[in-house]
């Protein structure tokens, strides 16, 4: 349980009440209004969603994904040896093995290459969820201990008017959905810099002459 689990129920119980004050409306030309419309979620929403978001399958995606390299080691080791033949199909054989071995692990583009490339933006993502988790953790600590949140709480007791708490409600929904803004914004930039290195692996011939048919010499 991380800091964001333990403050996720007074959280998810102020943010309720913000999101029953915000849907009455909130001051005109308040920053909030910009965040609401970007967003498309109130904060008690747009923290529910969140709280969904967890480092630790990311972290173990990669480390699954790792372990799949070690199968195409194995290919690889079995692709060396260029064997005994000689001839046409020798040669032809010599082109398609150092063609495979080509697309199973050399550079970025090969197969090994892609598999590293998604283990590593896995891990990018567990990083992301795990720093982004601390900073809504934070927001979320400062904003119940607000004044501001006194003001919802009083507003939405029994009797209250919800106009009183309006300004209040959109100081706190502006501070929490301003991090969860920036926390999905640092999910697109991951995403637009590993896009590259994410895209699928395609064959990459050698250009040789192919073999169909003629002596095969063995030794």
């Amino acid at each position: 349980m991380d800091p964001l689990d333990r403050l996720a129920e007074p959280g998810l119980d102020l943010l309720a009440r913000v999101d029953t004050l915000l849907a009455a409306g909130a001051p005109e030309a308040h920053p909030v209004w910009p965040l609401l419309r970007r967003m498309q979620l109130l904060p008690g929403e747009a923290l529910r969603a969140f709280l969904d978001l967890h480092p630790a399958p990311l972290a173990t995606a990669g480390h699954a994904v790792r372990r799949l390299v070690r199968g195409y080691d194995d290919a690889c080791a079995a692709l060396t040896d260029p064997g005994v033949w000689s001839g046409p199909a020798g040669s032809s054989y010599d082109e398609a093995r150092t063609a495979l071995l080509r697309h199973l692990d050399e550079g970025p583009e090969s197969l090994v290459g892609r598999l590293e490339s998604t283990a590593g933006y896995a891990d990018a993502l567990a990083d992301w969820v795990e720093g982004s988790r601390l900073a809504v953790a934070r927001v979320l600590a400062e904003v119940l201990g607000s004044t501001e949140a006194v003001r919802v709480r009083a507003a939405t007791g029994p009797g209250a008017g919800s106009a009183a708490g309006a300004g209040a409600a959109a100081e706190i929904a502006t501070r929490v959905l301003s991090v969860l803004g920036v926390a999905y914004d640092g999910a697109e930039t991951l995403l637009r810099q590993w896009s590259p290195s994410l895209a699928e692996s395609t064959w990459r011939s050698t250009g040789g002459p192919s073999y169909h048919g003629g002596p095969l010499r063995i030794g």
